[in-house]
């Protein structure tokens, strides 16, 4: 059975606490976001390192390989995505499809202990960016293909929120 597609529209965990992982936006500030990111990055280090890494919990969920893959480019693309929000005015995001990049990028195959190194990289990337945002552009705004706007901020949230929940996706399965 091949893994189904994540078509649920998860922003609305930057407004309220989220009832499976318990992120809560509002416990989080703006500054505190890449110290978040850059933590939950090093974790996945313990995840990757045992030999269940490949090992599908079941037919329907990815692996935590294929998660902590998941995560490094996802990382990537919403450093691209700031990039271009405190680069334009109000830009539109292209769609990033991250159930065809798991499976285009082959997820599952990839050398686990070049994941763990590379995803704290994208981590300490985007956290980079993050912690030179100035208070002034911090209510930029950019959108994506399906017109929800976020500002600099509530995107920072987002990523926070995903970065957290796919760890404790592979932690507390």
């Amino acid at each position: 059975m091949a893994i189904e597609a994540d078509a649920k529209d998860w922003s609305w965990a930057v407004e309220r606490a989220c009832p499976q992982c318990g992120f809560d936006p509002a416990a989080l500030t703006f500054r505190e976001v890449p110290g978040l990111l850059r933590d939950d990055a090093r974790r996945w280090g313990a995840v990757l390192a045992g030999p269940a890494a490949r090992i599908r919990p079941d037919e329907s969920t990815w692996s935590p390989l294929e998660y902590a893959a998941h995560v490094r480019d996802m990382l990537r693309v919403f450093t691209d995505r700031f990039a271009l929000m405190l680069g334009e005015d109000d830009p539109t995001f292209e769609n990033w499809d991250q159930d065809a990049a798991a499976v285009d990028e082959q997820y599952n195959e990839q050398d686990a202990a070049l994941v763990a190194l590379e995803l704290p990289a994208a981590a300490d990337e985007v956290a980079a960016v993050l912690d030179a945002v100035t208070d002034a552009d911090r209510n930029r705004t950019g959108r994506r293909g399906d017109g929800i706007a976020f500002t600099v901020e509530t995107l920072a949230l987002y990523v926070a929120h995903e970065s957290t929940h796919h760890l404790w996706d592979v932690t507390h399965a």
